[in-house]
């Protein structure tokens, strides 16, 4: 299976992930209130989801994810989607970051864009669609064949829609990332990463070792690249290293601007940021990441300095 990574990595190290979604919503003026949280832009508001791909690669970023890591069928149903709405919706989130990819090499082929950006269908955990911010704790009491029955209908369609990826984004739990290489066990189809929730520097939110998690990881032909997001940045390092000992695979870090998620209110309650990207990324890139980016709160600004630090 070719890795569409590898051009990046023999360019400069690393390719550059975008950052925070949500989070250029919510500055530009969209409610994220509701269980749908970005996701209900790809119903109302699909011109400002555009907006955010296209700041993201002006920044600099060379793999962009969909908006559709809250979305899946149960919730755009709920929200008042019948079946096949919801599965278009989904569909669309993928067509949009591509269009906006198309555009963006079309005006900037040749020049300071040395390689064709990529897409990545970003899949929440199912933490996220609980939306009580169950996918920072793992906690959800359900078996593996259960987590599976779950994710398969989102997977099966986000396979078939065009992307160059497929992103597993903040799991949270053992149990879930067993899920997931089933489910890619079941066929063939795009790469995927699978990126982990963590407690601390060495235990997945559940509580499992993230060297465990990263030996299931490693199984998966499917999977290219295993890491971390919407940790706190100081982090980031000692996990790369637990990592590292559950697999030899490219490694993926995308932490949050710091502080901490409270679902009560659902927004962060800010910690101390220390935005040092020229000192982490190239830290993190020794230590075998080979997709930086960015997640909740953070921005542009912060994208175009990863960019900088991976020259």
């Amino acid at each position: 299976m070719r890795d569409p990574l590898v051009p990046f990595v023999l360019h400069r190290g690393a390719a550059v992930l975008d950052g925070g979604l949500a989070t250029e919503l919510a500055r530009n003026g969209f409610d994220l209130s509701g269980p749908l949280w970005s996701a209900r832009a790809l119903v109302t508001a699909p011109d400002r989801i555009a907006a955010v791909h296209r700041d993201y690669l002006r920044a600099g970023a060379e793999v962009i994810t969909t908006a559709t890591y809250q979305a899946t069928i149960p919730g755009l149903v709920a929200y008042g989607l019948n079946d096949a709405q919801a599965q278009e919706t989904l569909v669309s989130g993928v067509a949009m970051a591509r269009r906006e990819r198309d555009a963006f090499w079309a005006e900037h082929r040749g020049s300071d864009a040395a390689l064709r950006p990529l897409v990545a269908a970003s899949i929440g955990s199912f933490g996220a669609f609980l939306a009580d911010g169950s996918e920072y704790r793992g906690a959800y009491d359900l078996s593996v064949d259960a987590l599976a029955d779950w994710h398969r209908p989102r997977v099966r369609l986000l396979e078939t829609a065009g992307a160059d990826l497929l992103a597993f984004e903040t799991i949270p739990a053992l149990p879930e990332a067993e899920a997931i290489v089933r489910i890619l066990a079941e066929r063939d189809g795009p790469p995927a990463w699978l990126s982990l929730q963590a407690r601390d520097a060495h235990h997945v939110a559940d509580g499992a070792p993230v060297a465990t998690a990263a030996r299931l990881a490693d199984a998966s032909p499917r999977i290219i690249a295993v890491g971390v997001n919407c940790v706190a940045p100081d982090l980031v390092g000692p996990l790369l290293g637990a990592l590292s000992a559950g697999t030899a695979k490219p490694l993926v870090a995308y932490p949050n601007a710091g502080g901490r998620w409270d679902p009560a209110v659902r927004a962060w309650t800010p910690g101390e940021e220390r935005r040092a990207w020229e000192t982490w990324v190239p830290a993190w890139r020794h230590l075998r990441a080979r997709l930086i980016g960015g997640c909740c709160r953070t921005t542009p600004d912060d994208i175009r300095a990863v960019a900088a630090a991976l020259r």
